[in-house]
């Protein structure tokens, strides 16, 4: 993905989807105006692919989602609990209170955009479908924590899918809830009629059991490239066709809520960078786009079109520099440390993300606005690393580090450069790393910026340990278990299968961030962060709050990464066609503008 926002990673399309040469595709005139026209851009996915099929599963799919895509149901923005949904091919839903089951009831009237009943087959279907792929609660690795166990289809309108309790997670419902479902008469072909009795044999041991695994993840190359004959969708759109610049999407009579739908088409606008997105925002273009990275100057001219406003709210979100600590110096804390006093997050975080985050407070492993409720005023207790040059050169010293001529060696007198990496087009990314080049050589230390080509390079570079420094999306909320997963998980060598925690050494599985497997924490004693992180997957979220701030309180001590800033979800809307937008904070706002529309928020300005 091009860097729209760092926050927000596989062929052909049959007739009814097929490519059309270019020219406007709708008959309500350009410029997204007319009031029955909605033109929008998908955030996450630069650049149109007028063969790709109306697939969710297809990462290049003309599949979106919220519009044409459906899932179960929407997850809320909370600050700590995964399970809240809005409701979406679910209308209600019951978790068992040890979170052992879910019990799910689709929509009453709900019906595909041919006529036929949205029932509980088709999402057993798309269950077998979501195997395939490895889906989260439906992944086929044996012990793997929060997998489903069985899957009851009790009446033709519910469905009821239960936990395997020998290694239970915490997000469960979510990992259930938070999956696409599809006609299964357009798709149930996919699955081999023995399908269902291959996955009991799969979860066991054995070479029938690895055969009976191989055969089901086989089946996924199948599903990803399966190109439906037309778009049959449970959403409030279908896909009518689509060219190199543009898709259009064309309203379903038959979705459930369709009288609160008030577009009568969607329009999505190719686009290769942010620049066309900060062009089709100024021009007024579009009626909503979500968070995409933009200097001051953009800014202000994005806010001057017509109509043009800006929605903010919490996104559990944080950057963090994360350093190789199997490369010198960076094995030394008091580095770290130095390098966490002498950078200025507040300057950053200015320059780089200005409308789009806030200067972490200080490195917690935490976004600030949740820390507030896992570790309360612990957060306050922590050291804040705030700006300054005589502590960073004190830990330098401590770290042996020698000062010569005005510049940083290393103990041995060779020369220090601090090297960052980022992917090219993160524009906030790389404007954080030449300001922090710029504050590091101010105070002699040497520093350069080294850009990688896209994005999927640059994490497969990075895993391979082949960086120095390099900035890592951290954070995660709102489960626990993945707030802390991207310091103290695979990437820093713990892996949790079948709840047993393993580490690798610096190089090994993945760890390219190279920690300690112990820490000693001041107040706390010796810490193994890996296994507290995989404790954090299965406990209730009163005895994950102890847990989180041994967490906290580990990651400000040993700085596995520096906490930049915070990100701000930052949405632009245009109220020249449509009101009816989420408000500011709205927990609505890290959901696509689909789910919007769905729910009936959108209407059409009179």
């Amino acid at each position: 993905m091009k860097r729209l926002a760092a926050v927000v990673a596989l062929l052909g399309l049959a007739t009814a989807t097929a490519a059309c040469s270019g020219g406007t595709t709708d008959k309500s005139g350009s410029g997204g105006g007319g009031g029955g026209l909605f033109t929008t851009i998908d955030v996450n996915r630069p650049g149109l692919d007028a063969s790709a099929p109306a697939n969710p599963w297809n990462p290049k799919g003309n599949s979106f989602s919220g519009y044409n895509a459906m899932k179960l149901g929407w997850v809320k923005n909370h600050l700590t609990d995964p399970n809240q949904f809005y409701p979406g091919i679910a209308a209600s839903w019951e978790i068992a209170p040890d979170n052992s089951s879910i019990t799910i009831h689709l929509q009453p009237n709900g019906k595909w955009s041919d006529g036929k009943p949205i029932t509980a087959e088709d999402v057993k279907t798309s269950i077998g479908l979501a195997y395939t792929t490895g889906s989260t609660a439906f992944a086929i690795t044996p012990g793997a924590a929060g997998l489903a166990a069985d899957i009851e289809v009790v009446d033709d309108k519910t469905v009821k899918v239960t936990q395997d309790m020998s290694n239970p997670s915490s997000k469960f419902a979510r990992g259930v809830m938070d999956n696409w479902v599809v006609p299964a008469h357009i798709w149930g072909s996919l699955l081999p009629a023995d399908f269902w009795d291959k996955l009991k044999t799969a979860r066991g041991d054995g070479p029938d059991a690895e055969k009976a695994r191989e055969e089901i993840t086989g089946l996924g190359q199948k599903v990803l490239s399966f190109a439906p004959p037309k778009d049959v969708s449970g959403g409030p759109f279908t896909l009518e066709r689509v060219n190199p610049g543009e898709a259009l999407l064309v309203k379903n009579k038959n979705f459930y809520n369709a009288a609160n739908v008030a577009p009568d088409q969607v329009k999505f606008l190719n686009y290769s960078g942010n620049e066309q997105i900060w062009n089709y925002l100024s021009a007024g273009k579009l009626d909503h786009s979500g968070f995409v990275a933009a200097p001051p100057d953009v800014m202000n001219r994005i806010k001057q079109a017509p109509g043009s406003q800006t929605i903010t709210g919490f996104s559990p979100v944080a950057v963090g520099m994360a350093f190789n600590q199997s490369k010198k110096p960076y094995d030394n804390v008091h580095v770290r440390r130095g390098l966490a006093y002498l950078i200025d997050r507040q300057q950053v975080t200015k320059v780089a993300s200005p409308d789009g985050g806030t200067p972490a407070v200080t490195t917690s492993g935490i976004h600030q606005e949740p820390a507030k409720e896992w570790i309360g005023d612990e957060l306050s207790k922590l050291e804040p690393y705030d700006h300054d040059v005589a502590k960073a050169e004190a830990e330098f010293k401590e770290a042996g580090l020698q000062k010569k001529n005005g510049k940083w060696t290393l103990a041995d007198g060779t020369p220090w450069k601090v090297t960052m990496n980022a992917p090219s087009g993160f524009s906030d990314w790389i404007s954080a790393q030449e300001n922090i080049k710029s504050q590091l050589v101010e105070n002699g230390v040497d520093a350069e910026v080294v850009t990688v080509a896209d994005y999927p390079v640059y994490l497969e570079e990075l895993a391979a340990g082949k960086y120095d420094v390099g900035f890592w999306l951290m954070a995660l909320g709102p489960a626990p278990y993945d707030i802390f997963q991207r310091l103290y998980g695979a990437s820093n060598g713990w892996t949790n299968v079948a709840g047993k925690v393993k580490h690798s050494a610096p190089g090994k599985g993945g760890n390219w961030m190279g920690g300690a497997e112990e820490i000693e924490v001041d107040g706390v004693g010796k810490v193994n962060p890996g296994e507290v992180t995989a404790k954090l997957d299965s406990v209730t979220e009163e005895e994950a709050k102890p847990l989180m701030v041994e967490l906290a309180k580990t990651a400000n001590q040993d700085l596995p990464v520096i906490q930049l800033w915070d990100y701000v979800n930052t949405q632009f809307v245009n109220t020249t066609r449509f009101t009816g937008w989420p408000e500011q904070d709205s927990d609505l706002l890290r959901l696509p503008a689909g789910v919007w529309i769905q729910l009936g928020m959108i209407k059409a300005k009179q």
